[in-house]
């Protein structure tokens, strides 16, 4: 009786667990962002699922297939392209894409990393054509807006020269994208943006703008040197200027004070002369031979002398 028992719990116990099996292989659950494709023997059945919420597949034959339905990214690497110029950069592009038709989307690509694959080939591809067909300037710049540069050191601004373009690196942009667009539309995705992430010259072009660089550089300091020294040649000359007028007007200051001092002393002598000539010619005959006679001068002198005449009255 226990060995009966035994056999209809485990009996019962597998009619549970394929029951449970039976249930979850026959249910599936879709996200908000999600779209799923069924498949039979690895072929698609029924249309996609793009309703959220739980539904029913033939458990264990039909296999459920995710995709997502928000906006994709598309990174690609850095590829060496020549312009029409015939110079040659490096182009660094993004693109954002999404699944339209997930049924069509799994039959061409199967998933995402066959359409990043795809999309490799075509916008590397688009990006190379569009590049080989326009100048440089085009892939730079994207309107003839005046460029202006700004002098290191001063405040002014010149403005700098250049090409005109016809399209620019935002129609080159948009012209990429239409081209790739056309290529993707029986593959169940849409490309919605394409931008230009970055263009740099190769090592070449690079070694040529660095030293055109170097010439400007060098161009504004002789430029800088030449202003200074002109400067400096005009404060020297300022200098000089200066200084003569400060020295010429202090000698002019300095006779002035002369003349005014030989004139109050001119006028002092004469008013003493004038009170007593014979003492006023006393002291300046005497001041005459303090000045002129020392101790090894020898003079023969008349007795008429005014020397001897002076000496003979003070005895």
């Amino acid at each position: 009786m226990s060995h009966t028992r035994l056999v209809a719990a485990i009996v019962l116990g597998a009619a549970l667990l394929v029951g449970i099996a039976v249930v979850t292989g026959a249910l599936y659950q879709v996200g908000e962002a999600e779209q799923v494709v069924i498949t039979q023997f690895g072929e698609p059945v029924g249309k996609p699922i793009v309703a959220p919420g739980m539904h029913l597949k033939a458990p264990f034959v039909q296999i459920a297939h995710y995709f997502d339905k928000r906006f994709l990214e598309w990174d690609g690497s850095p590829n060496q392209v020549p312009t029409r110029d015939k110079r040659f950069i490096w182009v660094d592009c993004y693109a954002r894409w999404r699944i339209t038709d997930p049924l069509l989307f799994f039959q061409r690509l199967r998933d995402e990393a066959g359409a990043q694959s795809r999309l490799d080939d075509i916008l590397d591809g688009e990006t190379r054509n569009s590049v080989a067909k326009h100048d440089l300037i085009e892939v730079v710049r994207s309107t003839n807006r005046e460029l202006v540069v700004a002098e290191e050191g001063t405040g002014n601004v010149q403005p700098e020269t250049h090409a005109s373009i016809t399209m620019g690196r935002s129609k080159l942009a948009q012209e990429v994208l239409l081209a790739a667009a056309r290529r993707t539309a029986d593959l169940g995705i849409e490309i919605l943006d394409f931008r230009f992430k970055r263009i740099n010259y190769v090592e070449a072009v690079q070694k040529e703008v660095f030293a055109r660089m170097i010439s400007e550089r060098k161009r504004i300091a002789e430029q800088y040197r030449s202003e200074g020294a002109g400067e400096a040649a005009r404060i020297s000359g300022e200098k000089e200027r200066d200084l003569q007028v400060i020295t010429s007007e202090a000698y002019r200051q300095a006779q002035e004070i002369k003349g005014h001092a030989e004139a109050q002393a001119t006028d002092i002598y004469a008013k003493a002369y004038s009170q007593d000539p014979d003492f006023y010619r006393f002291l300046k005959t005497m001041a005459t031979y303090r000045e002129t006679l020392d101790a090894d001068t020898v003079l023969l002198l008349s007795t008429k002398g005014e020397l001897l005449r002076y000496l003979d009255q003070t005895k």
